[in-house]
This record gives C-alpha cells, sequence and structure tokens, in this order.
C-alpha cells in the first residue's frame, strides 16, 4: 500500500511512517494542509490518514478541496477532536473513517487495510480521471476524449496524468520535469513545451473546448475554457 500522512506533529508522523512502512507501505508525510492537498492531487495513494488541526489548510477543508476534484481516495481522519459534532462534520467533508487521538497502532493498522480494501474492489472507477469529455483509465492505461481513443506514448500518458492530476492549478515546467521526466529542468532545453505541444495536437486540435491552456510566463494548467 502506498500511504500519504498529512500530520503537522513529526514525532507522530514519525511514528506511524515507522509503524506502515514495517509492514511493507510505502509512506509520505505532508506537515501542512496545502501540501497534503497538493500531494493528494499528485501522485496515487491507497489510503489518506490526515489531522484536522493543520497549519495552513484544516483537514476538513483538504477532504472537502480533493473530494470537489474527484479524487475518491479513501480518508482516515486522525485527531483529538473526538466529539459527535467533529465526526459529522468530518464525514460530510468527505472523510470515510475517524480514529481518535489517542490511538493502538494496530486499530490504526486494521482500519487502513480496511479502507484499502474497500478501495481496491471500486478500483477501475477509483483509476478513472475525467475533465469535461476526457477521461484516462490509470489501469488500462488509455485515454478518451468524448468516447473517441486517443493514443499517447508513456511520456505524453504521464504528462497527461500529471496535468489532469493538477487540474484547475497551473504547474511549471520545472514541477512538470520533475514530476513526469524526473530530472532537474534544464534551462536550454524544451522538451516540456515540445510534449505539451504533443498533447495538444492530440487533446485539443479536433475539439471546440480546449482543456490546455498556457499560462505566460508561469506554466501550464488544464482545465474548461
Amino acid at each position: 500500500m502506498k500511504i500519504l500522512v498529512v500530520e503537522d506533529e513529526p514525532k507522530l508522523a514519525s511514528f506511524v511512517k515507522k509503524g506502515l512502512e514495517e509492514q511493507s507501505c510505502e509512506v509520505d508525510i505532508a506537515y501542512d494542509g496545502q501540501i497534503g492537498r497538493t500531494m493528494a492531487l499528485s501522485s496515487l495513494y491507497d489510503v489518506i490518514v490526515m489531522d484536522v488541526n493543520l497549519p495552513k489548510m484544516n483537514g476538513f477543508d483538504v477532504a472537502q478541496s480533493i473530494r470537489a476534484e474527484g479524487l475518491k481516495t479513501p480518508i482516515l481522519m486522525l485527531t483529538a477532536m473526538g466529539s459527535v459534532d467533529d465526526k459529522v462534520t468530518g464525514f460530510e467533508a468527505g472523510a470515510d473513517d475517524y480514529l481518535v487521538k489517542p490511538f493502538e497502532f494496530r486499530e490504526l493498522l486494521a482500519r487502513i487495510r480496511a479502507l484499502s480494501k474497500r478501495n481496491a474492489n471500486a478500483g477501475a472507477q477509483a483509476n478513472l480521471l475525467k475533465i469535461a469529455d476526457l477521461e484516462l483509465d490509470l489501469n488500462e492505461k488509455i485515454a478518451r476524449r468524448g468516447g473517441r481513443r486517443i493514443e499517447l506514448t508513456a511520456k505524453e500518458f504521464g504528462l497527461l496524468e500529471y496535468l489532469m492530476r493538477n487540474r484547475g492549478r497551473v504547474v511549471s515546467r520545472i514541477d512538470i520535469a520533475e514530476k513526469v521526466w524526473d530530472i532537474h529542468f534544464d534551462t536550454g532545453t524544451n522538451v516540456i513545451d515540445v510534449y505539451v505541444n504533443f498533447l495538444r495536437k492530440k487533446i485539443d486540435k479536433e475539439y471546440p473546448i480546449k482543456l490546455i491552456h498556457t499560462v505566460i510566463g508561469m506554466g501550464y494548467i488544464l482545465k474548461e475554457e
């Protein structure tokens, strides 16, 4: 399992990370809500474990925001706020489960496994990214627009997936180079622009609604025109 832990207490975050890694999980940590939201939307996780009282953006707002983006990854709220009203607020924001601090690690692990299993059963839906009439099936590695299949190379698919996971947000060439190419950006190359143009020809050229937009001096954004 790949788990995102959004927790601003370093000791607790480290404790949870160590325990999950001992269970052969891959764990990423975000120490504030804004970074947690960005990471949740830019990578594919099996479960998100998230505190409520977070710097910059609280857990309820993060959950609500990523649900509004169409992300269906299970969210386990891990917090000292244990009243019924708090739980109702969390569930209404999009949380799937709620564990109150202090907690036993084995209970946390059991709940994470239950959420992951439930998510796996709905894997086909969870692994489908969509904006307007554009769909990206992460299981079959297929892109479709208006029901019509679009042939993409592996790198074009990776670029489109990154843009779709960050839909509505401007991503810089540096972001794309690091996340899609896994390299530090070389200002002497225009490879990012070339591949974005490749995608535009396949994704936008024959459709009246354009989805890939250039933000001059900043980068690119995927959104409905």
